[in-house]
């Protein structure tokens, strides 16, 4: 069952079953016809109809922005944020995709030696809730654009916005909503040609075993806890700023934000109270007001298991400098928590927190925070804080992450690819790398 409920107000906003295996079957064969076609079509008749898509998400935009933060409960200008986002990368590509995809001729013995980038087919996307757009275009706009066709099963819990995003897909983009069960998710994947998840590492690993077995193109971004080092010399005050803008916007729910603030200890005094001050200045309340700076989460079941690695960090000796209770009152609340004395017997150690939680790990010397940087199952992004940016460059070199931002909080940007190592995943997405993931890469040669 597909059930969106208002995670300020508790009331159910939407419902829809799952589709019958019969019904996504009879979906999937018109789709792959509609593939063919749209294969066939020119990079500019691609274009063309993503160039509508992105207008009408434009006319949509305020409506799709509160229904996403009814759905999942961000402050309302994040999810404006979000949806702006979403036209430009769409706008992004079609832009891009003309120069991208042209055949690439390369000098051979050969008379003629091409490389041409040709679409696998239709490609199966599982998609998560915390950006439901997002993280749906993310995917499937260079897949499109390739002359892929897309099926996307969306979230249980984000129907509404979900089933109103295809709903402004114009006719003729292959793009569409598998409403599936997990059952049949699994022989989805079997009769598709390739697969995009965006999840956990744990159901990541299971979705990806299966895709192995049947030989399935894949890409999966999983999980993060990104680091922010601050080195000696950093700016502090710009440090604590922005430390809490990545951890805590969108209510911590971001696998990209800056999990744990790895600080040297000759600075760590003078950091830890500049940032508990910032963290102080959040505001929770009705994500629709203006005011409100941290919004809830988005179910009951996600912040009982938020409450729950933070309080097993202090039994394992973990100091709770702010937050670390359920608060009372409706919705999901969390107050915005700050743990230091964070030692590998704790759980946050070693998982993901997907909420507002910070860590403080207390580093040696630069050297030891680089290896208490690396000290994770997770490697998607990173940043590190300090005035003396060619030693930086040196630090990152030795980070494992699929990005390192220096002096900036880790984010993603349409023209870089975005993506992790480890058990963060693997794949590209976004730029022209996100382009090139579901393509044949195709080999011409004529004598």
């Amino acid at each position: 069952m597909f059930h969106s409920t208002h995670v300020f107000t508790g009331e159910t906003i939407y419902r829809r079953p799952a589709q019958s295996h019969t019904e996504f079957t009879d979906e999937l064969n018109r789709l792959q016809t509609l593939q063919q076609t749209f294969a066939q079509s020119s990079i500019t008749e691609r274009t063309a109809l993503l160039q509508q898509f992105a207008d009408s998400l434009t006319q949509n935009q305020e409506r799709l922005a509160e229904m996403v933060c009814e759905e999942v409960g961000r402050c309302l200008h994040e999810c404006r944020a979000e949806i702006s986002k979403s036209i430009e990368l769409i706008r992004y590509y079609v832009r891009l995709a003309p120069e991208l995809l042209a055949h690439k001729t390369i000098a051979t013995q050969a008379s003629l030696s091409q490389v041409r980038f040709e679409p696998l087919g239709v490609v199966l996307a599982i998609m998560p809730w915390n950006y439901p757009v997002w993280q749906i275009l993310r995917f499937a706009i260079p897949a499109l654009c390739a002359g892929n066709a897309c099926a996307v099963k969306p979230a249980p819990s984000v129907a509404r916005v979900s089933e109103t995003l295809f709903d402004l897909v114009p006719k003729g983009l292959p793009l569409i909503g598998a409403w599936l069960s997990h059952e049949d998710t699994l022989q989805a994947i079997e009769d598709t040609d390739a697969m995009a998840f965006t999840g956990s590492t744990h159901t990541g690993r299971l979705l990806a075993a299966h895709a192995g077995k049947h030989l399935k193109k894949t890409v999966l971004e999983l999980g993060g806890s990104n680091p922010f080092i601050i080195l000696p010399d950093a700016d502090l005050q710009r440090a604590a700023i922005d430390a809490c803008y990545s951890r805590f916007r969108d209510a911590g729910q971001s696998c990209n934000a800056a999990k744990r603030i790895v600080v040297t200890h000759d600075i760590a005094e003078q950091f830890i109270p500049l940032f508990l001050a910032e963290c102080a200045k959040l505001q929770t309340g009705n994500p629709k007001d203006p005011s409100t700076t941290l919004a809830p989460l988005h179910r009951q079941d996600l912040r009982q298991t938020v409450h729950e690695q933070v309080q097993d960090a202090v039994a394992h000796g973990a100091q709770c400098l702010s937050g670390g209770y359920i608060p009372e009152g409706e919705s999901w609340f969390y107050p915005a928590t700050v743990l230091d004395q964070v030692n590998p017997n704790c759980r946050v150690w070693h998982e993901e927190v997907f909420g507002p939680v910070a860590m403080i790990l207390r580093a040696d010397n630069p050297d030891h925070a680089v290896a208490l940087a690396n000290d994770t199952p997770f490697g998607l992004g990173a940043c590190i804080y300090t005035a003396d940016t060619a030693n930086a460059w040196q630090y990152a070199e030795r980070i494992q992450a699929g990005s390192v931002f220096i002096n900036r909080h880790t984010s993603s940007d349409l023209r870089l690819p975005f993506g992790g190592v480890k058990a963060s995943g693997y794949g590209r997405e976004l730029s022209e790398f996100g382009l090139y993931e579901f393509v044949n890469v195709k080999t011409y040669w004529q004598k």
